[in-house]
């Protein structure tokens, strides 16, 4: 059985709870059960299929989840707010950056789980278990069919060069994914390069950054720009779409995973970690397990187009078409661990 108290909905035969408002998202105003079969998850994905899984966790195991959606910085603060009372058993959230910053203010405890470590890749995982990777995230290259030719793309590093002068375009720098790919180039290639590249990409740059990675996808079709660092899932999203003008813009781009005669493509996650002080611990723990079974995987994945974290789950049907790529095997945890480094290079770097 689901709670989704974030939309103030009951899924399930329950009884109606009272809620109460705190950081910009609701719960319920009771204490937590805990001693009851229940697991509270604060999560920053908003995916209706997710629901499925849920649902699917409490008919296998008998626990029921209570999920509160709200953004990834209200969950933080409410999980701080609640340190004294504590509520929520799992967190929930997108990118390493942002697993880093809970790691931070100390709202995760360490997991030892033979399932999970066995499960779920090294480098996709806390190296202390403070929290694991369910899916992954590419950050690739779009280019604009009639002015780019596959051959003329290699590396991240090649978007600097002077040949790409006044033809990319790139997102702002306050954003996470970005900053978490400045941090795997400080984890691999050091800070001084990093900082090069930085400069050299600002350079390049067609327009000062503005939009989301949906923007940045728009104008390399509209001939804005030539080529663009984006998330490879709003290139799936846009695929999938039925409007036509999205589907036109889709007809005017190709994708590139950068950097495959070296280190690989940039990959980052999603993930969920155990709250310090979980209330339900041990069901948090068997949830977090359940999420890395083969069905909990693909359905988990396929709500945003994500790859699985899981060796051997197969990628949706949207993403086989862009075929196989070598990753980078950097532990995404660099990311946030280079976050204050990499933050301050591109401030240096004039990247807004």
């Amino acid at each position: 059985m689901v709670f989704d108290l974030s939309k103030v909905s009951l899924i399930g035969s329950v009884s109606l709870v009272s809620i109460a408002i705190l950081s910009g998202c609701t719960s319920p105003s009771t204490q937590p059960d805990r001693n009851g079969k229940v697991v509270s998850v604060y999560s920053a994905r908003h995916y209706d299929t997710d629901q499925a899984l849920y649902e699917d966790f409490t008919k296998q195991t008998g626990i029921e989840v209570k999920l509160l959606e709200s953004k990834d910085n209200e969950l933080l603060e409410r999980i701080k707010n609640e340190s004294s009372n504590p509520q929520a058993d799992v967190l929930i959230t997108v990118d390493a950056g942002r697993l880093w910053r809970a790691e931070q203010s100390q709202l995760l405890q360490p997991v030892t789980s033979k399932t999970l470590n066995d499960k779920i890749p090294e480098n996709l995982r806390h190296p202390e278990g403070l929290w694991f990777g369910l899916t992954k995230r590419v950050r690739m290259l779009v280019y604009n069919k009639a002015k780019v030719k596959p051959t003329e793309l290699s590396t991240y590093e090649a978007l600097a060069e002077p040949a790409w002068k006044g033809r990319v375009c790139v997102r702002s720098s306050n954003n996470i994914y970005n900053q978490s790919l400045l941090g795997s180039f400080i984890e691999s290639k050091g800070a001084e390069a990093t900082e090069q590249w930085a400069k050299g990409l600002v350079a390049n740059l067609a327009r000062p950054p503005k939009g989301g990675d949906v923007d940045q996808i728009k104008a390399v079709a509209a001939g804005q720009c030539d080529v663009a660092i984006v998330n490879h899932y709003y290139v799936a999203r846009l695929a999938q779409s039925k409007k036509a003008k999205n589907q036109a813009v889709i007809e005017q781009v190709g994708v590139f995973f950068p950097n495959q005669s070296d280190r690989g493509t940039h990959v980052n996650i999603s993930g969920a970690g155990v709250v310090a002080n979980a209330p339900h611990k041990d069901h948090a723990i068997a949830f977090m397990e359940y999420l890395t079974s083969p069905n909990a995987q693909k359905i988990f994945a396929e709500a945003n187009n994500e790859y699985p974290a899981v060796i051997g789950v197969e990628a949706s049907t949207a993403l086989k078409q862009y075929g196989e790529f070598k990753s980078d095997t950097i532990n995404v945890s660099a990311y946030g661990r280079n976050n204050p480094e990499a933050t301050k290079i591109a401030d240096r770097a004039g990247w807004q």
